[in-house]
């Protein structure tokens, strides 16, 4: 079983919190600043202390989805200038694939997953009147178009995909205002009822599966008031229905993982406007979800906006678990963060921020084996594809040349 994570677009995707998480309505916090999420501008002095090598030429882009199934076979795809982006990892270094043929221009990748060196799969959107949905498949030779179904005629958009095997794969993302979910049944894809609780709006933004009998989606749904409320969805095997979960102050689900029928993790974030964005991890033990403390990093503060956002997660036992994503104050740019579940606690791990301190940002996270992780992420400042590798001990920059 493969485990996947878990989102600049002219539509609404909260996969990726750095472009889209949703602006709360919070009074000014300093006099003459205004509240936001956008990323804060990199300070020159923060550029001058980049710690890339000069012989290194960073690849442009930025990087949402990875997944591995080795070793020696790793997926991450994204967009680099409104064209996709996919790299291959083949156990020494990673490589560009050309991707010009599999979507025009302003198209995305935001999620990925693989069951073996031979299947995998990438999903996004390519942009148009309006949005459509985009799936691409490796055979084990090349990347090919697969077609996809769009609903409606309002946006439609793919964030999450899973697969356990060629003939079984979910992808998960939103049509307008409601859920969209899609399946691989060996064939076609086909979309799947899915609820929609949310009486404004409801959205996917990852998906997770074990089995042709037990699947994960999550996202958010949106009511009247508003109310902004966790949504969680699970397969039984014959249809999707929607599980009870914790839902603080407002908040977001990005990502979800699941190593088991017992055991699944789902993370993101909640808001109280006098506190900031906080992480957010849910916890399936086989009959409830529920809330389970995590770090916040960055403290929260009552005269500044502090940012604590998880984007993914992937677990490969009930005690090795990762979630990964950023930190960022109204002052200090944003840093990579990333957590370990260690069967007990949720603990900071040591994270790299290769190009300097306060400009990078993790938004997935793949794992095949307590000595080998990935996660992947952006430059924010100047949109250069970020890398980490965990070999077992620590966290370490991969870097991704440029024309690879």
């Amino acid at each position: 079983m493969a485990l996947q994570e878990g989102g600049g677009s002219p539509v609404r995707t909260p996969q990726l919190a750095i472009r889209s998480v949703r602006i709360l309505a919070v009074p000014l916090l300093l006099a003459g600043v205004a509240a936001g999420v956008a990323p804060a501008a990199l300070p020159a002095a923060a550029q001058a202390k980049s710690r890339v090598p000069s012989s290194f030429v960073p690849a442009p882009g930025q990087f949402y989805g990875v997944a591995a199934t080795s070793a020696r076979n790793a997926w991450a795809v994204g967009f680099n200038s409104d064209l996709t982006v996919i790299q291959r990892w083949n156990g020494k270094a990673w490589k560009q694939v050309n991707t010009l043929t599999l979507a025009p221009p302003n198209s995305d990748f935001y999620g990925v997953a693989a069951t073996s060196a031979r299947n995998a799969w990438a999903v996004g959107y390519t942009a148009g009147e309006t949005s459509a949905t985009l799936i691409a498949h490796w055979n084990g030779k090349a990347w090919k178009r697969v077609p996809s179904p769009n609903p409606g005629s309002s946006s439609r958009l793919l964030q999450g995909v899973a697969a356990t095997s060629a003939t079984n794969a979910w992808a998960v993302g939103y049509a307008g205002s409601g859920t969209l979910i899609l399946h691989w049944n060996g064939k076609t894809w086909k979309r799947v009822p899915s609820p929609n609780p949310g009486s404004i709006e409801n959205g996917l933004y990852g998906v997770a599966a074990t089995s042709a009998t037990n699947a994960w989606a999550v996202g958010y749904a949106e009511s009247t008031g508003p109310t902004t409320t966790t949504l969680i969805l699970h397969w039984n095997g014959k249809t999707w229905k929607r599980v009870p979960s914790p839902s603080p102050s407002d908040p977001e689900l990005y990502g979800v993982t699941a190593a088991s029928a017992k055991n699944a993790w789902a993370v993101g974030y909640s808001a109280v406007y006098s506190e900031g964005f906080k992480t957010l991890t849910l916890h399936w033990n086989g009959k409830v979800w529920k809330r389970v403390p995590s770090p916040n990093p960055v403290k929260v503060s009552s005269s500044e906006l502090t940012w604590n956002i998880l984007q993914g997660v992937a677990a490969t036992s009930a005690n090795n678990v990762w979630a990964v994503g950023w930190t960022e104050t109204h002052f200090v740019g944003p840093k990579t963060m990333i957590l370990h579940w260690n069967g007990k606690a949720w603990k900071k791990a040591p994270s790299p921020n290769p190009y300097c301190a306060t400009c990078d940002s993790l938004y997935g996270v793949a794992a095949t084996s307590a000595s080998n992780a990935w996660a992947v992420g952006t430059l924010n400042s100047d949109a250069e594809l970020v890398v980490l590798r965990w070999n077992g001990t620590n966290w370490k920059n991969s870097p991704v040349p440029f024309g690879s």
